[in-house]
């Protein structure tokens, strides 16, 4: 009896998968980064229940629920357990650096210092929405031109490598030179035929390499170097970084963040080494008394806007409401500037793709003009 009882209450193997995927769920929880948009959408429906009224337990137990991804619903509940245990809200969250940014933590404890949580965390919630929008509108106006160059460069190693070898052994049957154009296009086929794979291979490792080396801090400042310089891209990234500058030290006053921990927080959320290197000397500047208008005025990444506006709003006490202001026009010169880079694009690839088409045509037909010239020439 008791070995029947026993293999009755043996877990099944499905339950034994369900409960391995679950570990090593929980296991990779604290290592997986949530999306903007995800932590967009909880902080949004995190801030609408406690304005409501419920409490921060029940509000976290109802997210734990509404939660699809399953390494955020780990994290979810692991701050439910430490708040229900007396822990405060921002120090359970900062057990989980991946899935909360700095931002989100220094908001979360001045909602808490001031008694206005909900309040502190609509207003951040707004601020990862303005960002996701904005990072949509940027890999959108990115993804079109890049997908059909992808696609271009597939279809044109197609023609050289299958296409290309057809029309050569054909001509061979002439029996006569080959224009240059055409000799120099077959011989780019036999290259591309005989070291394709290599030189796959070779690309894809060198978009790895290039993609480690971004990462560190003499990568990130090469990264920031190159797209300044490159037409369009480079003013575009500027502005971008701008607005981001502005935004989130405007939210990070506007809640209450200290001076230098606001700064610290937005040097950190720019990913821009130039803006980094000038939060840098503005905080020494701070600590030493120095005004950010004056410390903006002598910096040349900063255009005179954002300098006039920080000085102005100084002078009327109001810097956070000036630099939103200043955030709000450089989201529309972004909006602006993508929409004309997207309405560039268009023709700029079908040219590019007509050139290539047509050379290949081309070069592929002059042979037989030629040789229809000869025959014309005998008759």
């Amino acid at each position: 009896m008791a070995t029947a009882s026993s293999s009755a209450t043996k877990p099944s193997f499905w339950e034994n998968q369900r409960l391995a995927k679950q570990k090593a769920i929980e296991k990779k929880a604290k290592k997986k980064k949530i999306s903007l948009g995800e932590l967009s959408m909880f902080t949004e429906q995190l801030s609408s229940m406690l304005e409501a009224g419920l409490p921060l337990v029940t509000t976290m137990e109802a997210l734990y629920e509404q939660t699809e991804n399953p390494y955020f619903k780990v994290v979810i509940r692991e701050v439910r357990s430490d708040v229900s245990g007396g822990t405060a809200f921002s120090e359970a969250c900062r057990k989980f650096p991946n899935a909360f940014p700095n931002l989100f933590l220094s908001m979360s404890e001045a909602g808490e210092a001031s008694g206005n949580l909900a309040e502190i965390l609509r207003k951040t919630a707004s601020y990862f929405d303005e960002t996701v929008k904005l990072q949509k509108k940027v890999k959108s106006a990115m993804t079109y031109p890049v997908a059909v160059i992808l696609i271009a460069v597939a279809l044109v190693n197609v023609l050289l490598i299958a296409v290309i070898p057809v029309f050569a052994e054909m001509f061979e049957s002439f029996g006569q030179d080959l224009p240059m154009l055409t000799q120099l296009l077959i011989d780019t086929s036999d290259f591309l035929k005989k070291w394709i794979i290599l030189i796959v291979l070779g690309v894809v490792a060198l978009f790895i390499a290039i993609k480690k080396f971004i990462k560190t801090p003499k990568g990130r400042r090469y990264r920031d170097i190159v797209v300044s310089k490159v037409p369009i891209m480079g003013p575009l990234s500027r502005k971008i970084a701008l607005s981001r500058f502005c935004r989130t030290y405007s939210i990070l006053m506007r809640s209450g963040v200290p001076i230098l921990q606001s700064l610290e927080i937005t040097s950190s959320a720019s990913d821009n080494t130039f803006i980094e290197s000038s939060i840098s000397r503005i905080q020494k500047a701070v600590s030493e008394g120095i005004q950010i208008s004056d410390t903006l005025a002598i910096d040349p990444y900063f255009p005179s806007m954002v300098k006039h506006m920080a000085k102005a709003g100084e002078e009327t006490g109001n810097v956070d409401g000036m630099l939103l202001k200043v955030s709000d026009f450089y989201d529309v010169e972004i909006e602006n500037t993508v929409g004309s880079l997207t309405d560039l694009m268009e023709p700029l690839i079908i040219v590019f793709l007509g050139g290539i088409i047509g050379t290949i045509v081309m070069a592929m037909f002059l042979p037989i003009f030629n040789m229809a010239g000869v025959v014309g020439g005998l008759e």
